[in-house]
């Protein structure tokens, strides 16, 4: 049918041509970078386009206009198609450590901004992208740059400070700060007042001891008192020239201009993707393959097909159709082009707006608003408005402003024919559906001008700001005429299958004054018209409802204070209610960070203590770090996906893998009947099948697994995998739990004091309960791994993201029913673990090594967001049902509790989990009577397991509950009641463990109040809430109390190999795993220490179960502390060794003394073995101590609220915390800041919900919203408590721990 056709994909990669004459068209962009061209910077972290660690940026030439264009994309969503003669920059291409790191790189990794770093290549170039486009943006660009990239380790804080050095403000401020002071941008002006803390000239108590520059500081003559506030040094950094880029290839350039206009094909096994350059061959398409996709940036179509598993066997390009890609301004409004990306319609209606007068553009300017939250800048740079008008989504963020404007849409279909179409007038049929017929494409969407009289607005709510999909949304407009209502529109979606004009009350409103009887008349109107059965899908039917009524309010008023503003209107708006027009506005986030700078006569040569970097972040924003996945695969390896259980309570009855094991490219099948050790695993109770023998007891639950050629092959043949179930009765939830007593035994308790004179003694008894949700823990590397089997030896080899080698180690070799010493555990680096890495990656590794050993051949796996999500467990949900009695002044005299834990289908480590709750049940209060139940629940959910913190945040927050129940009971503030029941020196845990250190924790306290300023805040907070009625603040104060070590004596141990070799250079191997927190940058500081030589010298390649045997998990924070003990007494020994050649020759170096010591046969590798003191509970005498000591600290928190819709906005947070000298401090307090945003996350964004049949609703970034950049505090301080030195620990140190109770 089309003559001439190009079938060769061609495009340049970070400068070299690529030509492929057999492309795959079902390819991704990020497939064919890490499959095809081995470029693995790039990752795959959810596959959606939801979490950015896929970003790249791709560049255009414009023929027409001879400019070059630069946009991010996510690689995951991109069609390889689509960038055929187009160039594509990975974080490869930009640097490297061989070639040099490009500024962005150098910076993201000085500033401490990567930790686990599997998120760093995406935020890397959407940073580069920015700068591409915008060498000098402002803070506001950068952040907005980032609404499509998330980071689950560092809090965002070090990542926005470092790029803050390509501001323009910042260079200004520089330039000022230079000529003012002789420190420079060493000034303490500029590392705390320019580039982060607020308030410098208001707050002269708290930063004059601060100052890098001592006596010598341009603002103080105060010594400094041993405080830093630099935790990096922009002097440092590498200036950025913009015009030493990486040019767009001539070649590509002379190409397109030669270019010719024809058709794109590109035939695969089952995908043709076709791209026609005109409306005429899009037509002829159309009229042959009726049931064809049409595609542009493919943020919906390839969400179908990787989560939805839509196919989709013919697609068809629209980007080169010119008259699809116009937007132009016209006599009535502004005509969009249907595939006119979101990026391009707001610089163009930007543009427009500066152009016409205000009257004109209030819908376009409530279409620029909208936009902004449209999901991120990858999304928008690609998704097209034509895509989101079809695609008709109920919660649309568009669509409602579409209909209240009164858009009209162009159509035309596969005759030529051309029709107008209202996209008011009954365009949305029904659930993603629309009036258009199957034969008709649409040409264009016109958006009309607004007119003097017409007033415009709309709104959103989400549970989070930035890239999220809506709750509800709305758009209004309205037409005045001396305050007569002569026309209106209301539209809302999230509140119908479709979104949904409120026609009965725009009808029955119109002749009516715009007063306050309206308002009453349309909330009764709007609650009729808008209302939900009780069970609508999307749930909170009640929220959801009174959002309707909160948005009219804030158009009326919006309205009346317009009027009044400009029409000298009497419409007398009270002050106080003007708190519902004004959204949110963050200011540029700032910060300060203090800790306790080392002493002046340290060894040059001494690193504890200094915030050196992160030993791989360059590795890391270079994209040249290698995780698992990243790996080169083996020649003959394979692929293996999981056959999951669809139920979650049913006998199987029959499973048939015969049409799977047809397919080419499968090679087995695998399930229980190939186990040939024991199938019940569990570190504590062997009570969890590698594979469904009988019956499945949970959604996600392994039934089978397919070994293939490939992912692709294997993921469809898994789903070709019959399985027939007979259901059984679930039990979902805490509630059914208790309902049914579904519990696994035994029910712990403890007791202390006299509860019935506890409770005789109280003036007051209340009660209460309080539910925390479960929390994803959605580390950026979702569960994988490679088993390789040494089939002469009859071993294997397992390379695995896992936090637990040991026990993963046993693990596989009872399933396979071997010898621990020939199953080798390997882990370079994990990207991110938070606990959900320690057993439930024992479950993957185990049915992984079952298929290898079966096949004989190497097998990956590396399992997709969802799956990962809906298999591996979260942190255990908590009700916490309470009785607590307390006199009239707000003591406490007695606790009654109930905790009740969901702990899914096993066991896991859900028993430990209810212990540690209950040991932190009281945090830093003294509670004299305490009778405390904890109920693990056992329910057809995935098996919950350890998450950080390990049940503490949960029970701390039900203790922090009933404490505000008290402040209320009593009238008085919650901080009095916390300060009044706090152990003082001599008291005890309830569980009778003496809490040493009581003073840091009152340090803590007070320190905190103090560098937050609380009791002014407090009074600005009264004086805002009696100013403003629909929104308020509110202070607090939240102390902390941590227990750090493992209950369990065993675990306490730790051991270390360090070997020296000939050249001087040393290889450190521990127990404990890397995965963002810094261990093995410690471990190499506190070998530096004992050694006395440079960081430089010191390597740690990996760490593997036959380099350290049986190490304990790095768990409970306090790796650190028995690896770091070990490496000391590994390196004293081999110190020691050499001590005699230092003292023969003083002169000598260390190199030389090594030589020396070889030439001695002296040995020059040691081992070290570290044991704590025996740390213990026996809860059959309900005695012993089960901590090794407390971490303290304590967290001010100011946030705003707006009362009509629940949003909210951090505005401040303090911290202080205790850590004892600190090894590094950036770690620490990056590792402070990283645990307080997720911390927010599980008590204010972040939920899981369940479907009653056992379903996980929330799969992926989509659905399930961890916090972004903009969630973050817009002033965020942390200090480190300086002058606590920790004896029991390695150089003085303590363990760091935060979740915030905002």
């Amino acid at each position: 049918m089309f003559t001439e056709q190009e079938t060769q994909l061609i495009f340049f990669c970070n400068g070299r041509k690529i030509t492929d004459n057999n492309v795959d068209p079902s390819m991704t962009l990020l497939s064919y970078l890490r499959l095809k061209l081995r470029l693995t910077g790039s990752k795959l972290g959810c596959g959606e386009g939801g979490c950015g660690a896929c970003t790249v940026m791709v560049s255009s030439y414009d023929k027409m206009t001879k400019k070059i264009n630069h946009i991010s994309v996510n690689a995951c969503l991109t069609p390889i198609c689509h960038i055929h003669m187009m160039a594509v920059t990975t974080v490869e291409g930009i640097g490297s450590l061989k070639a040099g790191l490009h500024p962005v790189q150098e910076r993201i990794a000085k500033s401490h901004g990567s930790q686990c770093g599997f998120c760093t290549p995406g935020i890397v170039m959407s940073m580069y992208t920015l700068l591409r486009n915008n060498h000098q943006p402002t803070m506001s660009d950068i952040e907005d740059a980032f609404q499509g990239n998330l980071c689950r380790c560092t809090g965002y804080r070090p990542i926005l400070e470092g790029f803050r050095t390509f501001t323009k403000k910042f260079e200004t401020d520089a330039r000022i700060v230079n000529n003012m002071c002789s420190s420079g941008t060493r000034c303490c002006r500029f590392e705390n007042g320019i580039n982060g803390t607020s308030d410098f000239e208001t707050d002269t108590e708290n930063l004059k001891n601060v100052c890098n520059s001592g006596t010598k500081c341009c603002r103080f003559e105060n010594s400094i008192n041993g405080i830093s506030t630099t935790l990096f040094q922009p002097s440092d950094f590498t200036e950025y020239d913009p015009t030493t880029e990486i040019i767009f290839p001539p070649e590509l350039i002379l190409m397109l201009e030669n270019e010719k206009p024809k058709i794109l094909r590109f035939t695969g096994d089952d995908v043709t993707w076709l791209r026609p350059v005109n409306l005429c061959q899009l037509v002829d398409i159309r009229r042959q393959f009726p049931n064809s996709k049409l595609v542009l940036g493919n943020t919906e179509v390839g969400v179908d097909v990787k989560l939805k598993k839509m196919s989709y066997p013919i697609l068809v390009s629209l980007s080169h159709i010119t008259e699809l890609n116009i937007i132009e301004s016209c006599d009535g409004g502004v005509k969009i082009g249907a595939t006119v990306t979101l990026s391009r319609i707001e610089e163009f209606l930007i543009n427009v707006m500066k152009k016409l007068p205000d009257y004109k553009c209030k819908s376009f300017s409530a279409l620029i608003d909208m936009l902004h939250w449209f999901g991120g800048q990858q999304i928008r740079n690609v998704a097209s408005i034509g895509g989101n008008i079809i695609t008709g989504s109920p919660i649309s963020d568009l669509n409602p402003i579409f209909m209240a404007a009164g858009c009209t849409l162009e159509v035309v279909d596969t005759e030529g024919v051309r029709r107008i179409m209202p996209i008011a007038n009954n365009f949305f049929t029904g659930y993603r559906k629309n009036a258009m017929k199957l034969s008709e494409t649409l040409i264009s969407i016109t958006v009309p001008y607004t007119n003097k009289s017409e007033h415009f607005k709309a709104y959103k709510q989400a549970h989070r700001r930035d890239d999220d999909i809506a709750i509800v949304n709305a758009a209004f407009r309205v037409d005045l005429q001396d305050d007569v209502i002569k026309s209106c529109s209301m539209a809302f979606g999230g509140m119908a299958p479709t979104t949904k004009l409120a026609k009965k009350t725009m009808n029955k409103i119109i002749g009516r004054i715009w007063d306050q009887s309206l308002l009453e008349h349309v909330t009764v109107l709007l609650t009729d018209e808008m209302s939900l059965s009780p069970d609508a899908p999307g749930g909170m039917v009640e929220y959801r409802q009174s959002l309707v009524l909160s948005f009219f309010f804030k158009f009326y008023l919006t309205v009346r204070q317009h009027c009044t503003h400009h029409e000298n209107k009497l419409f007398n708006v009270h002050p106080a209610d003007m708190s519902a027009t004004l959204p949110f506005k963050r200011a540029d986030v700032r910060s300060s960070q203090m800790f306790q700078e080392i002493s002046d006569d340290s060894s040059s040569v001494d690193p504890v203590g200094c915030p050196i970097v992160h030993s791989s972040a360059y590795q890391q924003a270079t994209g040249e770090a290698v995780y698992v996945d990243d790996m080169v695969p083996f020649q003959n390896e394979l692929y293996m996906a999981i056959v999951y259980s669809q139920k979650a309570h049913a006998v199987i009855k029959c499973v048939d893998a015969t049409a799977a094991l047809s397919m080419p490219g499968v090679h087995a099948f695998v399930d229980h009947n190939d186990v040939t050790g024991t199938n019940f695993i569990g570190e504590l109770v062997p009570d969890d099948e590698v594979f469904a023998t009988d019956m499945v007891t949970c959604v996600g639950q392994y039934i089978g697994g397919i070994v293939a050629d490939s992912k692709e092959i294997a993921q469809r043949a898994a789903r070709m995998v019959r399985v027939e179930y007979q259901e059984l009765e679930p039990i979902i939830s805490i509630e059914d739990a208790i309902a049914k007593e579904s519990y696994f035994q035994p029910i712990k308790n403890l007791e202390n004091g006299n509860m019935t004179d506890g409770f005789n003694k109280s003036d007051q008894i209340i009660e209460g309960e309080m539910k925390v949700g479960e929390q994803e823990h959605f580390y950026l590397e979702t569960q994988c791994g490679l088993a390789v089997p040494k089939g002469g030896d009859d071993a294997m080899e397992m390379f695995f993201a896992c936090q637990d080698l040991k026990l993963l180690q046993a693990t596989v070799a009872a399933v396979l029913g071997m010898q621990f010493h020939k199953i080798t555990v390997r882990a370079k680096r994990l990207g991110g673990g938070f606990g959900g890495k320690e057993t439930r990656t024992c479950s993957l590794a185990a049915a992984l090594a079952v298929a290898a050993r079966r096949v004989g051949r190497p097998v990956r796996i590396m399992l997709d967001r969802d799956e990962d999500m809906s298999s591996t467990g979260t942190r255990h949900a908590f009700l916490g049902r309470y009785k607590v009695g307390f006199t009239n002044d707000g003591k406490i005299q007695a606790l009654k509790l109930d905790m009740y834990s969901n702990c899914g289908n096993s066991t896991d480590k859900s028993t430990k989990v209810m212990e540690h709750a209950m040991f932190h049940l009281q945090n830093v209060y003294y509670i004299p009577n305490v009778e405390v139940r904890g109920h693990c629940c056992k329910t057809n959910i995935p098996s919950n397991t350890a998450f950080r913190g390990f049940g503490k945040p949960q029970s701390q927050l039900i203790a922090e509950n009933w404490i505000s129940d008290i402040a209320l009971a009593c009238g008085i503030s919650q901080k009095k009641v916390r300060e009044i029941n706090m152990l003082q020196d001599g008291e005890s845990t309830y569980f009778k463990q003496k809490v040493q250190q009581l003073d840091n924790a009152k340090r803590c306290w007070d320190e905190c109040l103090n560098k937050s300023g609380y009791e002014m805040r407090q009074l600005k907070v009264e004086l805002f809430n009696r100013s403003n009625r629909w929104k308020k603040r509110g202070l607090s104060i939240i102390p902390l109390l941590y227990g750090v070590g493992f209950p369990d004596t065993t675990a306490n141990q730790g051991g270390a190999l360090v070997m020296i070799y000939t050249d001087g250079s040393v290889l450190l191997a521990h127990g404990g795993i890397e995965m963002g927190q810094g261990l093995y940058t410690k471990m190499i500081q506190v070998a530096s220490r004992t050694l006395g030589i440079s960081t430089k010298k010191i390597f740690t390649n990996e760490t593997s179960t036959n380099t350290v045997p049986n190490a304990s998990p790095t768990a409970a924070s306090i790796s650190s502390d028995l690896n770091g003990m070990a490496v000391q007494i590994a390196c004293e020994k081999l110190y020691q060794r050499l001590a005699p050649y230092r003292k023969r020759e003083p002169n000598k170096t260390w190199d030389d003394w090594v030589k020396a010591a070889y030439c001695d046969r002296v040995s020059l590798s040691a081992t070290g073995f570290y044991k704590s003191p025996s740390t213990a509970f026996d809860w059959k005498t309900k005695s012993g101590n089960p901590y090794y000591y407390f971490s303290f600290g304590a967290a001010v928190s100011e946030v705003e609220i707006d009362c009509l819709t629940g949003d909210h906005m951090v505005l401040r947070t303090d911290i202080v915390m205790d850590v004892g000298d600190s090894i590094n401090p950036a770690i620490d307090i990056g590792q402070i800041e990283g645990a307080f945003i997720q911390g927010y996350g599980l008590f204010t964004l972040e939920e899981h919900r369940w479907s009653t049949t056992g379903h996980l609703l929330t799969k992926g970034p989509g659905f399930y919203k961890i916090p972004g950049f903009t969630d973050i505090p817009v002033e965020f301080n942390v200090s480190l408590l300086d002058g606590v030195p920790n004896k029991k620990a390695v150089c003085s140190s303590k363990v760091r721990y935060w979740y915030n109770f905002i």
